[in-house]
């Protein structure tokens, strides 16, 4: 990389955008690679980068981000393991740390099933689960050896508080002694260089035998071991000093055990801090409200509500563009603090990021070119050591621009021969133009000069653009548009700053005519342009209110057509059902009519009774076809299934009013009982009223008071039943033991399926009347039954 391609990244502040990457990051390894990103110029490297950004995006937004707090740098340790030395616990849990991450991260991927293409990083994942465990059961903290690191140091360190006590109760003779009280500062026991001694008055330091082991500081106090106890610590010294080399064994144990797995761990590490890169552009792009941009590779770009990501999102303006793709060069003018800058700076720095492998703060349908390098000439390098003016150092920089730029170059001019005279700066900004283009560069310049417009306007690849003015309020929109060249507005923007009026029109008078008038129709333009905008505005809003009328429209529609389906269908079902009754009362007949067959002799009576069944079935059979042809067809009331006998309920059809049949009449007519008045009508008057639900209702009230019957026990048998069934058959039965203040019930439902069971356990556990419920044990039944204690 070059120097001039590096300063053109400091100029586009990708090293912030960076800084906040490496904020994302857990490690300080992923910190500092997050850093010292640059950007590729491999486009399949690229794509593979912007794959696994969106891959570790997918894996947050299901199931969050893999920790990487723990990970810290253990290759040191490890390579002094290897050569033989002695690792600190502190080492030694950093190292155990790492293989804990190990894990986590491994268990973090084994429970997603979707393949991506940061597999091949989870994958090479090495954890070791014993090696963790060893370090982390044999050593507690910093600066505390567990006891089970080893049965040696366990065994010292039981004889340890074993000799301590006894050096305690021997001080502890001493302290509570009258005769000695005295002679004491406090009657306490306490530690100096790992001997136990008691605190003595320096004007009686020579009535208690023994060895002084330090002096206050004002020697007012001697600490001093009584003779009686200088066995004891001596003792426990030796203890101590078995207890330093048995640790200093365990540690030489556990460094040279985390050596031989040196290889598996450092490659692990590697996956690891790779994975918290990967992610930190994850959370950076969940930050940025990123996407995922194409990757081209013909020099052309596109972005799509693109918003620079060092400036709030609150406050930040989006801009579209497109370059590369219809005209290679883009003219950006407009007033100052018009945002051409910052559009200049949003075109470099996404192109970086995404080279980077970074998401770009965009909306979907945004594009991005790789480029060798994006050289940048922005901001005022006025250097006053150097003796350069604002001219000179915008000219030194252009100078390396021009000797580097090639075709697979972007160039970015901001201001492009400012500094000097305009006509000579417009013209030397013109052949600079110029010349990156014939190099085959893509360019995208700002300027104020009217003959850059100009030259855009004539030149075929080259394009005006404008950073918007509200010539109302006389402010920056900061919206960029493509197509149409900008006004400074200095007039304007001056008069708003309160510049005189005299002034302004003195001004107005020194400039060219030429030029006022191609200002003139410059603010033509952008005033048509507004008013066409503002209508396509209303356009728009007028299409998706018809858009969402249609839809509305639509959906009434849609909905009357189930609604007319549901209708047809339930008219079919209902005229079905009729049909169906029909039959079986047909079956009845005809069974009956076998019955008489067997009891009759008469030929002639049994071949009259075949051709009314095969009468009725004929007219069953029809009524059938019509109603599966013709569903739209008015319906009629069917066919009676019977002719009408005494007891009968029939409907006069006249009248709708049902009535009862007292009898039959000699011509055919019926005498009927409507009320409390007798009536007399023909066949075709009346309609049998067949009784199929006051049956079914006949048919549950004699279940129901099956099951009435069934709960006045203590037992229930379920076995052959439904789930439905039985559960209906239960909840009767546990309504009446409660009536009858049983203590429990014996449901039998049987082994089988389970399904049953579960069906009356379920049951019970949602019934208030259920105190608590169990299986029958040996004897009851078993799994068999369920025995129910009721509240």
């Amino acid at each position: 990389m070059t120097e001039l391609y590096e300063k053109s990244l400091r100029k586009l502040e990708l090293d912030n955008v960076l800084a906040q990457l490496a904020d994302c990051a857990n490690s300080e390894d992923g910190k500092d690679r997050c850093r010292a990103l640059l950007p590729l110029d491999d486009a399949e490297e690229i794509r593979l980068l912007q794959q696994q950004t969106t891959a570790a995006c997918g894996m947050i937004v299901r199931k969050g981000a893999p920790g990487f707090h723990e990970l810290k740098p253990v290759a040191a340790s490890l390579e002094r393991a290897d050569r033989g030395g002695c690792l600190t616990p502190v080492e030694l849990l950093r190292i155990a740390g790492v293989l804990r991450c190990i894990r986590n991260v491994k268990a973090y991927y084994s429970e997603d099933g979707e393949p991506t293409v940061l597999d091949v990083y989870f994958q090479e994942l090495s954890p070791n689960r014993y090696l963790e465990e060893k370090i982390t059961n044999s050593i507690l903290s910093e600066e505390e050896i567990a006891d089970a690191a080893s049965s040696e140091l366990a065994d010292i360190r039981r004889h340890m508080r074993i000799q301590s006590a006894k050096v305690k109760d021997s001080l502890q003779k001493i302290i509570s002694s009258p005769s000695f009280s005295k002679y004491l500062r406090d009657p306490i026991i306490t530690l100096r260089g790992d001997r136990y001694v008691v605190p003595v008055k320096s004007e009686y330091k020579s009535e208690i035998p023994g060895l002084v082991h330090d002096v206050s500081s004002t020697g007012s106090t001697f600490f001093i071991e009584p003779m009686s106890a200088v066995n004891a610590n001596n003792a426990l010294r030796e203890l101590l000093i078995r207890e330093k080399k048995e640790i200093e064994r365990i540690l030489a144990a556990l460094s040279a055990e985390a050596a031989s797995f040196r290889e598996g761990i450092c490659h692990s590490y590697e996956m690891l801090v790779q994975l918290d890169c990967i992610f930190a552009r994850a959370r950076l792009s969940h930050k940025m409200d990123g996407m995922e941009p194409e990757i081209r590779t013909n020099a052309s770009l596109e972005l799509v509500r693109a918003r620079h990501p060092l400036i709030d999102r609150k406050k930040v303006v989006p801009v579209s563009l497109r370059l590369g793709s219809d005209f290679d060069t883009l003219i950006i003018t407009g007033p100052n603090t018009g945002g051409k800058t910052v559009t200049l700076k949003t075109i470099g720095l996404l192109t970086l990021m995404a080279e980077c492998g970074l998401h770009i703060p965009a909306d979907h349908g945004s594009a991005i070119s790789v480029f060798r390098q994006v050289l940048a000439d922005i901001g005022d390098e006025q250097s006053i050591e150097q003796s350069l003016s604002t001219f000179s150092a915008h000219m030194k920089n252009i100078v390396d621009i021009v000797a580097d730029c090639d075709r697979d170059t972007l160039v970015l001019f901001d201001e492009l021969g400012a500094g000097t005279d305009p006509a000579e700066g417009a013209a030397l900004a013109n052949a600079l133009i110029e010349f990156c283009r014939q190099c085959g560069s893509r360019v995208a310049a700002t300027t104020h000069y009217a003959e850059l417009k100009l030259y855009a306007m004539r030149t075929e690849g080259v394009m005006n653009a404008s950073c918007e003015f509200d010539v109302e309020t006389l402010r920056p929109t900061y919206r960029l548009l493509i197509g149409i060249p900008g006004k400074s507005n200095a007039f304007a923007i001056s008069r708003r700053l309160g510049l005189p009026e005299p002034i302004i029109d003195k001004a107005k008078s020194l400039v060219n005519e030429n030029d006022r008038n191609f200002e003139d129709v410059l603010n033509q333009l952008e005033q048509q342009r507004q008013q066409m905008e503002a209508a396509k505005l209303e356009a728009e809003r007028l299409r998706q209110e018809t858009e969402q009328m249609k839809e509305k429209s639509e959906a009434y529609y849609a909905e009357i057509k189930r609604e007319r389906e549901k209708a047809v269908r339930a008219a079919r079902a209902e005229a079905q059902s009729i049909i169906d009754d029909a039959r079986r009362t047909s079956n009845e007949v005809a069974d009956e009519l076998k019955q008489l067959r067997k009891q009759l002799r008469e030929n002639a009576d049994v071949q009259g009774s075949n051709a009314k069944q095969t009468e009725l079935r004929r007219r069953l059979n029809e009524a059938e076809d019509r109603l599966a042809g013709h569903d739209d067809a008015p319906k009629s009331r069917p066919q009676a299934a019977r002719a009408i006998r005494v007891g009968d309920t029939v409907e006069l059809v006249r009248f709708g009013t049902r009535a009862s049949v007292l009898a039959i009449n000699k011509d055919g007519s019926y005498l009927l009982q409507a009320g409390i008045m007798k009536v007399t009508a023909q066949p075709d008057e009346v309609y049998l009223i067949e009784e199929t639900k006051q049956q079914a209702k006949k048919i549950i009230e004699r279940s129901q008071r099956a099951f009435r019957s069934a709960g006045a026990s203590t037992e229930l048998d379920l076995r052959g039943m439904s789930a439905d069934e039985a559960i209906a058959t239960l909840d009767i039965f546990l309504d009446n033991a409660m009536m009858a203040n049983l203590a429990s019930v014996r449901i039998i439902h049987g082994k089988g399926t389970g399904v049953l069971r579960k069906a009356v356990q379920d049951e019970l556990k949602r019934n208030r009347c259920v105190k608590r419920y169990r299986l029958g044990v040996y004897g009851e039944g078993e799994d068999g039954v369920t025995i129910a204690e009721l509240a």
